[in-house]
């Protein structure tokens, strides 16, 4: 999985720092995740490819998460886009998009497939033999979902001198590494375990985006990989944050902890406060591996 954080602040874009928006990457799939106004600009500020996309999510209908989705659906359409797009989102959201395309009399030449969400528990979006998505109930001032991406791992690793010593012929190495035993070249057979490597777990990215703390979603994040969580203020606000469906730093890490998850990415940030680094020292307090969000960083894992 590859994560660039293409914008990371909340309610309004700043000079040089741009609202929620994110591009995920598992298996050569590109998932853009919420659509803050600018992000078109910065997937071309960082070198990705408008076309690589084709599902995008949006977590709710708050103007920081969707406003940038009317520009690039038209930037599509003007570079000659003929494959579809996929969007996900609230109820509202087809409306919406369809609106501005009337009043500007501006249809896509490609389809446009509205995936309209209402569901107030987990639902599964998307699943195949490399990936599948889920959301995430979220509890927000209008309907949120974050969205949970799992990067399903078949193949086991090789263990090359075993393979060797064994005498195992190269084509059966991938049957071997779906699973399945080998047989030497005098007959005998080979356990897999013995040739292959103990099959790692699935990576799972769990996004949550504004949402006031809200443990009813550990069940759903529990031992994910990476977790994205909104950390609008710091706990000297916590009362603004509690009035607004908000969370603090602090909070965060609390979910993070509660989860078990591997990392806390921090993000949304509201633009109040002139040094975030303050973010990470209090979520540190409670949960130790803690990482901000910044436009443009990356993310491997």
């Amino acid at each position: 999985m590859k994560l660039t954080i293409l914008g990371c602040f909340s309610a309004f874009p700043k000079k040089n720092s741009f609202t929620s928006s994110q591009l995920l990457e598992i298996n050569g799939k590109s998932f853009l995740i919420d659509c803050g106004e600018g992000a078109q600009i910065q997937l071309r500020k960082f070198g990705i490819k408008l076309n690589s996309i084709e599902n995008i999510f949006i977590s709710h209908l708050h103007g920081d998460h969707f406003f940038g989705l009317p520009g690039l659906i038209s930037t599509l359409r003007l570079i000659g886009r003929t494959k579809p797009l996929h969007i996900y989102g609230p109820l509202g959201i087809k409306k919406a998009i369809t609106l501005l395309l009337k009043l500007g009399d501006s249809w896509t030449n490609y389809d446009l497939c509205f995936h309209e969400l209402s569901s107030k528990e987990s639902i599964l979006l998307i699943e195949n033999e490399k990936f599948k998505i889920e959301t995430i109930p979220l509890n927000h001032r209008i309907y949120t979902n974050g969205f949970l991406f799992t990067e399903i791992i078949n193949e086991q690793k090789l263990i090359a001198e075993n393979v060797i010593q064994y005498e195992i012929d190269k084509t059966q190495y991938r049957g071997i590494k779906l699973g399945n035993d080998g047989v030497s070249l005098n007959g005998d057979l080979i356990k897999n375990s013995l040739l292959t490597e103990p099959k790692k777990p699935h990576k799972r990215y769990a996004y949550c985006s504004d949402t006031c703390f809200f443990p009813e979603i550990i069940p759903i994040i529990r031992n994910s990989t990476v977790l994205y969580h909104e950390s609008t203020f710091l706990d000297s606000h916590y009362e603004l944050a509690k009035k607004t469906k908000h969370s603090t730093a602090k909070e965060a890490a609390q979910i993070a902890k509660q989860a078990n998850v591997e990392m806390l990415i921090l993000g949304h940030f509201s633009c109040r406060y002139n040094n975030i680094e303050e973010f990470k020292s209090e979520a540190k307090l409670v949960f130790n591996n803690v990482e901000l969000s910044k436009d443009g960083k990356i993310f491997n894992f």
